[in-house]
């Protein structure tokens, strides 16, 4: 797969690159060391200017500029990260033989049906430390079926109460 695709316009491929480098080098120690420096470099020069308002605007400007442009920078290898590690998590569930492939497009749904699915989750890791098997499994399909009995047998067991 060629990631630099014709159709990707030069704009975009140049951003996307230069996000990256912008990123890992913005999340090394020397980046911290050297935003230190320049606000110690700027605290120092504060008496020659008098503590005047220029001076106290050079950094709140710098730092707002900075802050807002690294947002954008961010987000975007932020964005890409997410996207692959989402094409990674998906290509593990389609090959697996039991993985309910229901949940290949997981990230599409509202936030309402991935707090249910959440829940369902945390029921299905309530049933597995009940099992004193380490490789027990339970799927969603299973937890449907075992849910069709609980219905019904709760259905059956109101009848019952019902009748003389």
């Amino acid at each position: 797969m060629n990631s630099k695709n014709k159709k990707t316009p030069k704009f975009s491929l140049f951003f996307d690159q230069m996000a990256t480098k912008v990123t890992k080098a913005s999340g090394k120690p020397v980046a911290f060391m050297s935003a230190c420096f320049l606000i110690i470099l700027w605290a120092i020069t504060g008496p020659v200017f008098h503590y005047s308002d220029t001076w106290q605007l050079v950094i709140n400007t710098s730092t707002t500029i900075i802050t807002f442009l690294m947002v954008f920078i961010i987000q975007q290898t932020q964005n890409k990260d997410t996207i692959a590690l989402q094409i990674k998590l998906n290509e593990l569930i389609a090959s697996s033989e039991y993985a309910s492939n229901r949940l290949v497009n997981v990230e599409d749904l509202t936030t309402e049906d991935l707090e249910l699915l959440k829940k369902f989750y945390i029921k299905l890791s309530t049933l597995a430390k009940k099992e004193n098997d380490i490789h027990a499994s339970h799927s969603l399909d299973e937890a449907a079926v075992l849910h069709a009995r609980k219905l019904k047998a709760s259905i059956v067991k109101t009848i019952k109460k019902g009748q003389p």
